[in-house]
């Protein structure tokens, strides 16, 4: 049943925001990984407006889920780890603003089910839950419980004899709606469909896939599993000597703590690294045929008539390219996000956005997008300027993005780590350490030969750890700004 739409509609535009788990940049199609089977995205890349130099803030969930929803680092946020407590966010100016604010799908609050400005919530969060809430019951649990069926979980998982042989890749046994990202879609698409347009809409549709386990359903695999060219990346001990010692320890971490169903193995054989590959794409492919669905949806409710569909991932996972298991580095793989902007009629479609950006620009975007007054500082800044303006695709929106990630639960030998990255070269710090790493990204795109100790390339690492000096303390100046009325 499709929901009667208004004769007035609203005026603002609705505002759709899918934000998939994980996803790394290399896995739509029409940009150029033809491995991938992708048909809707590909269609918003070619009717949209698509960043390919967009990169997060933060090397994990909850941290980079906080900056995007606040448009601040997580210096500022204070929220540098996953169940780090996280409840407020640019969603109540929306709701000032006039919008109706709807969460369907992840969002990686702590508390989960915290308000976080939305006037409704569905929350569905990782699918293997265990440290952070391990009994929260979510919309996907109680579903499953009313089918009467029990989740694949770690649990049941490390039971099979093929566990620690798998590389968190799994194949999905219950019932096909039952999979989360199917359910999410599902879900979203049933809600738009029900819900009678009568005042400007936000809708965050929060995917927990391709995020580990690498659960597919059996026959998006297939295809895969026989094609011989995923872009695997090969791992030489060159490079893995010269990764700095936190990410040496976390290899070696990652083998004794099966984090969200992966059982890391330090050298995984050709076959075991391809199928593993194999399921996390099947896993984006199940995912952009529910983006289908809801694209088709916004289109036969009327939704689409005044409506923007953004969508972006909240960070990458190795999938063992450089020695590594899912984040918590800072390879490219892992910082920089698919994100395209869908509006037909009303920004030019088919443009590809050189210039880099950090994802957490997307909120004044989408604020702005929505006429909503902001009265505090944000370290973000709108790229509605360069949705708009159509006459220069490759435009510098900023000359240097930065990422952070501080201790955890996973990166266990140091308390801070920080990327700085311009389009030439990438630099990465750990505190109070003579340690780290720089990449020529013009020489060495895939980031396997480590110049930190390079006596020929001091210079820019000079001037990189120079530049990283001035933002902390010009950031922090700034951000000083938020806490006056605290004081």
């Amino acid at each position: 049943m499709t929901a009667q739409m208004p004769a007035q509609m609203p005026t603002q535009p609705n505002i759709i925001f899918i934000i998939t788990d994980q996803q790394r940049f290399d896995t739509i199609a029409e940009l150029g990984f033809d491995y991938m089977e992708t048909p809707n995205l590909d269609r918003m890349v070619r009717e949209g407006v698509t960043f390919e130099n967009c990169f997060i803030t933060a090397a994990s969930c909850a941290p980079a889920r906080a900056s995007l929803f606040t448009g601040h680092y997580p210096h500022t946020t204070g929220i540098l780890r996953n169940a780090d407590n996280w409840t407020r966010g640019w969603t109540s100016d929306l709701q000032k603003a006039g919008y109706h604010t709807v969460n369907v799908g992840k969002m990686h609050t702590w508390p989960y089910n915290t308000p976080m400005g939305f006037n409704q919530r569905y929350v569905v969060e990782n699918k293997d839950r265990y440290l952070e809430a391990r009994w929260y019951f979510d919309e996907w649990d109680k579903a499953l419980r009313a089918r009467g069926l029990v989740k694949q979980q770690r649990e049941l998982y490390r039971q099979r004899s093929d566990y620690k042989e798998s590389l968190g890749a799994f194949e999905w046994l219950l019932d096909e709606d039952m999979h989360p990202d199917v359910f999410v879609g599902d879900l979203a698409t049933w809600w738009l469909n029900n819900y009678p347009v009568t005042q400007p809409l936000f809708l965050e549709i929060g995917f927990p896939g391709p995020h580990p386990p690498y659960d597919p359903i059996p026959r998006y695999t297939e295809r895969y599993l026989a094609q011989k060219n995923l872009n695997i990346l090969p791992v030489t001990q060159q490079e893995l000597d010269s990764q700095p010692q936190p990410f040496k320890g976390m290899r070696v971490h990652n083998t004794e703590v099966d984090h969200d169903s992966v059982h890391y193995l330090l050298e995984p054989t050709a076959e075991q690294r391809h199928r593993q590959r194999a399921f996390y794409l099947a896993n984006v492919t199940m995912i952009d045929e529910k983006i289908g669905e809801i694209l088709s949806t916004l289109e036969e409710s009327g939704y689409s008539d005044n409506s923007i569909v953004i969508f972006t991932s909240d960070h990458g996972d190795c999938l063992t390219d450089h020695g590594h298991s899912q984040k918590w580095t800072m390879y490219d793989t892992i910082t920089k996000m698919p994100t395209i902007v869908w509006a037909p009629g009303r920004f030019e479609g088919g443009r590809r956005i050189k210039g880099m950006c950090q994802q957490f620009d997307l909120g004044p975007t989408i604020l702005e997008l929505a006429g909503a007054s902001v009265d505090y500082p944000m370290a973000a800044k709108s790229l509605l300027p360069v949705l708009q303006n159509s006459a220069n695709q490759d435009q510098c929106f900023r000359d240097i993005v930065f990422a952070e990630q501080a201790r955890d639960g996973n990166l266990t030998e140091t308390d801070f780590m920080t990327m700085v990255r311009t389009q030439d070269w990438k630099l990465v710090h750990f505190l109070e350490e003579s340690f780290g790493q720089l990449f020529d990204l013009n020489q060495d795109p895939t980031e396997v030969n480590n110049l930190w100790d390079a006596p020929e390339h001091d210079s820019i690492k000079q001037e990189l750890l120079g530049r990283l000096r001035e933002w902390r303390i010009r950031d922090g100046f700034n951000s000083s700004e938020l806490w006056k009325d605290v004081r």
